[in-house]
């Protein structure tokens, strides 16, 4: 099944450029994923560590990033072996780009986006992402936050494996098409209660990527 679909999708992307991106969310912490192992240290990472982390390529963040996210309050909650960057994601409480400057996502007030999970290679196999997803959560519920949300492109059957391991759950899809020169976003009806949305701010670059998954 998973293959004919990305055989589909594939045939589709020959005529026509069309993403399906799968709405996701996560309310309660599981208790598995919130100790950190031994000899890490966990937390939301201050500016200047960010700094410093932005100016090592391997880390898939560079400084003008890190300073535009920081400038609209987005948190980055990371996993630190020493003075290596082993594991972070991104948190976002205001509409925040997905994947591209045209793209911006809006979803509702009590909600928590999470993007841009990364594991570096040489600490993948230990669920890192997991738990400092599972650890950030349950920081913001205890600000009043209701719960978490993401995405995932419909044919990345890996990120979506992952997320279910975690607690996600599908709520919803949007659907992102580019017919003669313009681009149009439509939500599924599960969508709505989320206020999950993708707002086209101007004409999507053609072969734009779609964002980045959770995991």
């Amino acid at each position: 099944m998973n293959t004919a679909l990305a055989l589909l999708m594939r045939a589709v992307n020959q005529v026509v450029f069309f993403k399906v991106l799968k709405g996701v969310t996560i309310e309660q912490p599981d208790a598995a994923y919130l100790a950190v192992p031994a000899a890490y240290d966990a937390g939301f990472l201050p500016d200047g560590a960010l700094r410093a982390f932005a100016a090592d390529p391997v880390t898939e963040m560079s400084e003008a990033f890190v300073e535009a996210t920081r400038a609209k309050g987005d948190q980055c909650y990371a996993i630190c072996d020493g003075a290596n960057l082993a594991a972070y994601g991104w948190y976002a409480t205001t509409p925040t780009t997905a994947g591209s400057p045209e793209l911006l996502l809006h979803f509702g007030d009590e909600y928590v986006y999470m993007y841009k999970g990364f594991t570096d290679p040489r600490y993948r196999g230990q669920r890192l992402h997991a738990i400092g997803m599972t650890r950030a959560l349950e920081d913001y519920r205890r600000r009043g936050y209701r719960a978490m949300v993401s995405y995932v492109e419909s044919t990345n059957f890996d990120s979506l494996k992952s997320c279910f391991r975690m607690g996600y759950r599908v709520f919803g899809s949007i659907y992102v098409i580019r017919l003669l020169g313009r681009s149009f976003a439509f939500s599924s009806p599960g969508c709505g209660p989320f206020g999950f949305r993708l707002e086209i701010a101007r004409e999507l670059a053609a072969g734009a990527v779609i964002g980045k998954s959770p995991s």
